[in-house]
């Protein structure tokens, strides 16, 4: 594999988009979230967030060859979201689930003993959550009324692979 060539997940990110927005679809896309990804922390369930990525949820998007940024409101707040193009593990069509899901991204090496200190402190100083571990996950848009309401029925989107 020749590693100069550029990645083809945002053009695939960039093509999905379009094709969401061209068929009058909702375009959502997973995240991966760690310390490289600025989204609201509250909205996070298990490592991911989901984001409602259309033009009238947001404000200033740019689907970059690195990252995908845009201003949204979450809870009636206005936010910056700034994610990186590798940590983007899914875009698809809220309303039929078609779209494509890619490999997470590679967690950061802890190359030197400070870094790794970083690590170990950072995972000790988290406090538990309230939430059981098999409830269901919540979005920070999920095609309500862009206040982390869900949409009329409560239906929760989900993700169809298709080879």
């Amino acid at each position: 594999m020749d590693t100069d060539l550029p990645s083809t997940r945002p053009y695939l990110i960039r093509a999905l988009h379009e094709w969401c927005t061209d068929g009058g679809f909702t375009p959502y896309i997973v995240v991966a979230v760690d310390e490289r990804v600025q989204v609201p922390r509250e909205f996070v369930r298990d490592g991911q967030i989901v984001l409602n990525v259309s033009f009238d949820a947001t404000s200033g998007l740019r689907l970059g060859n690195d990252v995908v940024e845009f201003k949204a409101r979450f809870g009636g707040v206005p936010r910056d979201v700034v994610v990186p193009v590798d940590h983007v593990i899914a875009i698809y069509a809220r309303e039929n689930g078609q779209g494509m899901a890619f490999p997470a991204p590679q967690p950061a090496s802890a190359d030197t003993p400070s870094q790794r200190l970083q690590v170990v402190a950072s995972d000790e100083a988290r406090e538990p959550t309230d939430t059981p571990a098999d409830a269901p996950a919540e979005t920070a848009h999920d095609g309500g009324d862009g206040d982390g309401h869900p949409a009329r029925g409560g239906k929760r989107p989900t993700l169809t692979r298709i080879k």
